[in-house]
């Protein structure tokens, strides 16, 4: 029986309505056959240590809601009370913790606390118990030193205390730096957490501090592993003749990309012919990443790690090295790629009457931004005649939009067209204009 099984089975038999707290030897009885006993008391104590079960001073268990127990991540305000954000939340409410109940927990910890049933209001109120797992173990902030000591002042507000720096632990940071500190010592009731300098990110007005603070405060990676670049380097740069069994060739199509001017990493490309009076065929055609980053390679282990890529004011913290994201994983105009496509008949009315989805080789007729379509909508000379060959599909791209729009319009759906802004950097990435970002035609092509 697999781990999560057994968990699974305790869990489930503590839910029962007519379950009253056991021993753990009256629990392993009681499940009988449906456990394996030697790997039933690991699984009780992990499940014990993660706060989803709770061991009473009568050396018994039960869940943390049946007896007045909320077990959850902890959400600290910058005003210093906090709310825990109960686990399985379902309808259960959140539960208010006032600033004298914290006991030291920190913002984003995950926590037990207890309810008090007496306090009267539209939420819960309670107190922290104790602290199932730390989630602030590295913080970044400002170093304020004070003769031999310091305090480190974090960025992020809800952090809501400073944290002690002895000077054996300053490591070269000087009074005013920004500086990561990692902790040492967790918060006590009384006391300050403690902790020492791991990183000293700069002076406060160095270009590109406060972006690096933000990547150090969320522990997002600037670099990759060394195995990790290594196994992208033995991914070819272009594609093989042999790669292209058992996919459609799709290469004399005039396939586009639309992107923002400054995209880098281009991983969707799209096809619009008019079949009839009555029927559009649409192709959306997606980069076969998961052909070179196969399914539990380190490639693929690190961008499930990583999750996605990051898009900050100055720079893309890619899911994939380099070589992947900005090159045979992306649609480059020019060269011949592997992707994913689903290609779509639609009708007038928006309907969607067939659709096929299967793998192909493409080569990406022209690499268009969403500036380019803009123009080329609104009749400007010069892009028309640059891109006098895709004219009459970028019309019926917007025919397509409209009919689609007016299609969602019809099921009432809601257009949320809500403002956006961009910062604009000079050449040495210092701010100089807030601009809001056109949203019209051309983006609501891709879209």
């Amino acid at each position: 029986m697999q781990t999560k099984d057994i968990r699974e089975k305790i869990l489930n038999f503590m839910r029962e309505e007519s379950y009253a707290p056991m021993t753990s030897e009256e629990l392993v009885d009681a499940l009988g056959h449906d456990v394996n006993p030697n790997k039933f008391w690991d699984e009780l104590l992990a499940l014990e240590q993660n706060g989803e079960i709770i061991k009473t001073r009568f050396e018994t268990y039960g869940l943390p809601e049946k007896m007045g127990l909320v077990a959850g991540r902890f959400q600290l305000t910058s005003k210093g009370f906090g709310f825990v954000i109960p686990d399985n939340k379902g309808d259960r409410p959140d539960v208010f913790i006032p600033p004298r109940a914290l006991h030291g927990a920190m913002n984003n910890d995950r926590v037990l606390a207890r309810v008090n049933n007496a306090v009267q209001g539209k939420k819960p109120e309670g107190e922290i118990l104790r602290i199932i797992t730390h989630a602030n173990n590295k913080v970044v902030g400002v170093f304020h030193q004070t003769g031999d000591f310091a305090f480190v002042t974090p960025d992020d507000k809800r952090i809501g205390q400073d944290v002690y720096v002895m000077r054996k632990h300053f490591n070269g940071a000087k009074d005013g730096q920004k500086v990561v500190v990692e902790i040492t010592e967790w918060p006590q009731e009384h006391r300050k957490a403690e902790g020492k300098v791991t990183e000293v990110l700069g002076n406060i007005g160095d270009v590109g501090l406060e972006i690096l603070s933000i990547i150090k405060q969320n522990d997002l990676p600037l670099t990759f592993p060394d195995e990790v670049l290594e196994a992208s380097r033995k991914v070819p740069k272009s594609i093989k003749k042999s790669e292209l069994a058992g996919r459609r060739d799709l290469r004399e199509r005039t396939v586009v990309t639309v992107d923002g001017e400054d995209a880098k990493d281009l991983d969707d490309a799209v096809y619009v012919e008019q079949i009839n009076d009555n029927e559009y065929l649409l192709g959306v055609y997606i980069a076969d990443v998961s052909y070179y980053v196969t399914e539990d390679s380190v490639l693929d282990k690190e961008a499930r790690e990583r999750g996605t890529s990051v898009y900050l004011v100055d720079r893309v913290l890619p899911m994939l090295p380099e070589r992947l994201s900005n090159g045979i994983c992306s649609l480059n105009a020019g060269e011949d790629r592997l992707s994913m496509a689903c290609e779509m008949h639609i009708d007038k009315m928006g309907k969607v009457l067939s659709y096929e989805i299967f793998p192909a080789v493409i080569n990406v007729r022209h690499r268009l931004s969403y500036n380019i379509v803009r123009a080329i909508l609104a009749g400007d000379k010069e892009m028309c005649d640059k891109y006098e060959d895709i004219l009459p599909m970028i019309a019926r791209m917007d025919i397509l939009r409209q009919i689609l729009h007016d299609k969602r319009a019809r099921r009432g759906a809601v257009d949320f067209d809500l403002p956006e802004q961009k910062v604009i950097l000079d050449e040495k990435l210092h701010p100089i204009e807030i601009v809001q970002r056109i949203h019209g035609n051309a983006e609501s092509i891709i879209e």
